[in-house]
């Protein structure tokens, strides 16, 4: 068992290298895992990505690794496309003709966010700005790829995932961090979303595409939406996430109460967002049923405060606040 594991310094990819750091820790025969980062493979470099794939000979591609500067991406198209759209559609390719898993993972941002209610998997993209829309050309690329290519004996899964936190800069830290300059936040209060750990992500996806002892296992390929139980807006979260933090022990400057809510439109961005990232994980919750897995179902049913509770008393266990 061969595994490559793109982008390795980011959140998911650093949630990746502990997780199967633990799964292979009991195993008799040990799979081969290249981890690679930015330092390692230049994704906006096709014969470097092929290369890679073709020295790694992998069975099981984790694709971690995104441009996800959504406002930088205005200015910056070309290199979001190549990190986003045409690197992926690389690995895809070699996957589909090597028989291998391929494992993507996609945004919330490939939809305007104007639907009232939860997105399903085979709502119509519409992206409004340049980052939503190299993710979105990385998703149709990836499954015209497999489309196209003849007896492909491999098989893939996109999941679409939103408000990512883990080991690493995000939301959550940076309004911690300002809890403690300030004493009066003001956070956006009209966009809706689901906050999903990093961690919780890569359990998730890598028990779709392998057991216990990391054997692949068969499952539809397509898209997959991937977040925990619930919605909540960025003030909510900003106002948990502070909650936890004096819950622990920390000394903010700003109480919960003094996080002030603003409309979208008084902190404009150079980017729109989506109003509505809200996602039905119905698809991923069924393939789970088909297998008699409840354990996934309890993980899928996990609500997001839960997680985010647990994370923030580490970030404080840990000194990170």
């Amino acid at each position: 068992m061969n595994i490559l594991v793109f982008g390795k310094d980011g959140q998911l990819g650093k949630a990746f290298k502990v997780l199967l750091g633990q799964r292979i820790s009991g195993l008799g025969v040990q799979p081969v895992i290249c981890y690679v980062g930015r330092s390692d493979c230049d994704l906006t470099n096709g014969n470097a990505v092929i290369a890679l794939l073709n020295q790694s000979s992998p069975n099981l591609i984790i694709n971690a690794s995104a441009y996800t500067a959504v406002d930088k991406a205005e200015t910056e198209s070309d290199l979001a496309f190549a990190v986003n759209a045409k690197a992926p559609e690389l690995m895809a390719q070699y996957a589909a003709e090597h028989g291998a898993t391929f494992l993507h993972y996609s945004t919330d941002y490939v939809f305007d966010g104007e639907k009232y209610g939860f997105y399903l998997e085979g709502d119509l993209r519409n992206p409004l700005g340049v980052y939503g829309k190299s993710k979105a050309a990385g998703e149709e690329a990836i499954a015209r790829v497999f489309a196209n290519t003849i007896d492909a004996g491999g098989q893939y899964a996109i999941f679409r995932t939103s408000w990512v936190y883990g080991d690493g800069g995000n939301f959550i830290r940076t309004i911690l961090r300002l809890a403690k300059e300030r004493e009066e936040l003001k956070v956006i209060n009209d966009q809706y979303g689901v906050p999903t750990s990093a961690q919780w992500l890569a359990q998730v996806s890598l028990d779709l595409a392998t057991n216990q002892q990391l054997v692949i296992r068969r499952f539809p390929s397509g898209i997959y939406h991937a977040v925990p139980a619930g919605e909540t807006t960025w003030h909510s979260l900003a106002r948990l996430a502070a909650q936890a933090a004096i819950d622990a022990g920390v000394a903010l400057k700003v109480t919960s109460d003094a996080i002030k809510p603003i409309l979208a439109v008084e902190y404009p961005l150079p980017a729109s967002r989506p109003m509505n990232s809200r996602m039905s994980t119905d698809k991923l919750r069924k393939v789970f049923e088909g297998r008699g897995d409840m354990s996934k179902l309890q993980q899928l049913n996990q609500p997001w405060s839960e997680s985010v509770k647990a994370y923030v008393s580490n970030l404080a266990k840990d000194g990170l606040i």
